[in-house]
């Protein structure tokens, strides 16, 4: 029954609408808490959309999907553990400020060897997947529960969000980073004297008096 439509309005589609609003809420709150302004939202797609039209989405999302138990049990899923994954680290993100913690974030991973922060990425996400693969694997051996079906490929689905987005996150941290510190080198570059100029007060008193001189003379 998991894998087939149920009855637009019926007392399956009320509870899988239910599980749907639930978990997606509780996936829009702890986003919420952690950066109201979405500075560190880790989903462009979801930080182009932004409140205005994430919320709408995300309701769309829930009736459509309560007429399809699988995948919304699926999606219900992903998202309780994206949220409790927002909610573990929200309360410091919140307390330091978006833009704070993003510079202290960035800081930290300059800080560390890409390939310790890809093992431990990986470490991670794959010891989530091998759960989610051993429930769909002996939970669903006969093919007579749909349901863990469903929740293990939920939990597999959350482990390739995080590895995805999190790889995603970090290449658009660090390349922001040297986007920034490129911005800092041409501003010192065109703001700071020659050296020669420094060093020649002659020459840097020449150099005043052209600076000074109406343009097109």
């Amino acid at each position: 029954m998991m894998d087939e439509f149920v009855p637009f309005g019926s007392r399956t589609y009320a509870l899988v609408f239910l599980l749907l609003f639930v978990s997606r809420g509780m996936d829009i709150l702890s986003t919420w808490v952690a950066t109201p302004n979405m500075v560190l939202e880790g989903n462009p797609i979801a930080k182009k959309l932004g409140w205005r039209w994430g919320i709408p989405v995300s309701l769309g999302i829930c009736f459509f999907f309560a007429r399809w138990p699988l995948p919304a049990v699926v999606i219900s899923t992903t998202s309780v553990l994206v949220a409790a994954r927002n909610f573990q680290s929200a309360w410091l993100m919140r307390t330091m400020g978006e833009q704070a913690y993003r510079d202290w974030h960035i800081e930290r991973i300059q800080e560390t060897s890409a390939t310790l922060y890809l093992f431990c990425l990986f470490g991670q996400t794959a010891l989530t997947a091998g759960v989610g693969t051993a429930v769909v694997y002996f939970g669903n051996r006969e093919r007579e529960n749909p349901m863990l079906l469903a929740l293990g490929l939920g939990i597999i689905a959350y482990a390739l969000a995080v590895a995805f987005y999190t790889i995603l996150g970090v290449w658009r941290l660090r390349h922001s980073a040297l986007a920034r510190e490129r911005r800092i080198e041409i501003t010192l570059l065109t703001t700071t004297p020659p050296a020669n100029a420094a060093r020649n007060p002659r020459l840097a008193e020449v150099c005043a008096v052209q600076d000074a001189q109406p343009q097109g003379k």
